[in-house]
């Protein structure tokens, strides 16, 4: 089937996994140190460099997990491979695995003590005028492709199970074939005995390389740079994403609407904050915050006409008399004052500092009575203190 008519399928997978035939891939067990990721990418070419007939620089070379000191490295055409990937990507594929086929074969280990371990093998292609691929998973962490083409005199059961006995001569073999050539091979295995006991027959199917894709980790996009990390697909977010930007939008205009709006109305006040002190004051020539020129100039004015400001000492001092008169007028003996000072906008009362309550049962200051009277005459009050001694703070509220 053409590529071409998996475009609407390869659109709408997640992931693509393209199994690369095991006559385009070789597999190299080489001892590797201990390296760091980029450091090991950056050897790879020279560590296998006298083992190739091509340029490596030509080649994607990956190199999968430890294993007894080795690592198996995959190499594979680079312009080979980039093509396959450009075509998949045109058919809309956004996750691309490209995985051995050899390495995706199982494998069918022996056991610890026992040294003959089957070699799974993986007959394909096997139509007229066509070569056959063969692959062989030697091992877990090894594998090659084999491609023949049968005789005429001879049918194709024949020459894979003779090229099956050249390349493996000892092992047992676990062959897989399609479902209808099974009875083919089968016939050819038990012509020969030792070869019945050596050579299983079993029929191939696609859950078998989906399985061993699973669990396959060495994947040769890494080396290509492309296409071996998840990409997000966009498509789906296209309509939560323009509601997004919509709103996003929407409010950024509102925002900006607004903020000319309370702009043109700042500017609107200013300029008639401006035309009153100008009216009022028109020597002015330098007019850079009119409200707060308007307020010294009214304080000024108050000042040269004899009227004090409301944090002056003379009003502070004046009000905190009369407060104090009526309020100890009616507490009994007041405590004694010891200092006023007056500083930073503020009066400080300072009293003396209270020796025994049984000589002044009555000499605590009496707040609480002072802050409403206080109030009453647009004042604050706060107390703190100075080692023994209390200290009133009195200042204008307005």
């Amino acid at each position: 089937m053409p590529l071409q008519d998996l475009s609407d399928t390869i659109a709408k997978a997640q992931r693509v996994v393209l199994l690369l035939a095991a006559g385009d891939v070789t597999l190299l067990r080489v001892k590797v140190p201990p390296l760091s990721p980029s450091r090991m990418k950056a050897a790879l070419p020279n560590l296998v460099e006298d083992r190739l007939i091509s340029d490596p620089s030509d080649c994607v070379v990956v190199a999968g997990g430890m294993a007894d000191g080795m690592r198996t490295v995959a190499v594979v055409q680079r312009s080979w491979l980039d093509a396959l990937v450009k075509a998949l990507v045109s058919c809309g594929a956004r996750k691309i695995a490209a995985l051995p086929a050899q390495l995706c074969l199982s494998c069918q280990l022996g056991q610890p003590n026992q040294p003959d371990q089957p070699v799974s093998v993986a007959v394909a292609g096997n139509e007229p005028g066509n070569a056959i691929d063969m692959t062989f998973r030697l091992s877990e962490h090894d594998g090659i492709g084999v491609a023949i083409s049968a005789n005429q005199n001879e049918s194709a059961a024949h020459e894979i199970i003779r090229t099956l006995c050249a390349i493996v001569p000892d092992a047992s073999i676990v062959l897989h074939v399609p479902q209808s050539e099974i009875h083919a091979y089968q016939e050819v295995v038990n012509h020969t005995g030792a070869l019945n006991k050596r050579i299983s027959i079993l029929a191939d199917n696609w859950s078998r390389w989906i399985s061993g894709a699973n669990g396959t980790t060495l994947d040769l996009m890494g080396g290509l740079g492309a296409g071996s990390h998840p990409s997000m697909d966009w498509r789906a977010w296209r309509w939560p994403l323009a509601l997004a930007a919509t709103v996003l939008i929407t409010n950024v205009a509102a925002l900006n609407i607004d903020w000319w709006r309370m702009k043109s109305e700042a500017s609107a006040l200013r300029a008639t904050m401006t035309q009153i002190y100008k009216s009022s004051f028109p020597k002015e020539t330098v007019i850079i915050d009119p409200a707060a020129q308007m307020r010294q100039k009214i304080a000024t004015i108050k000042h040269d006409a004899g009227l004090s400001k409301p944090d002056d000492f003379t009003a502070i001092t004046a009000s905190f008399g009369e407060a104090w008169a009526s309020v100890t007028a009616t507490s009994g003996k007041p405590p004694a004052i010891a200092v006023l000072e007056y500083r930073e906008r503020s009066l400080f009362v300072r009293f003396k500092p209270v020796l025994s309550r049984t000589e002044a049962p009555n000499a605590e200051a009496p707040m609480r009575q002072m802050k409403v009277a206080l109030a009453e005459r647009h004042l604050s009050l706060d107390q703190e203190t100075s080692g023994a001694a209390a200290v009133w703070k009195i200042r204008s509220a307005k």
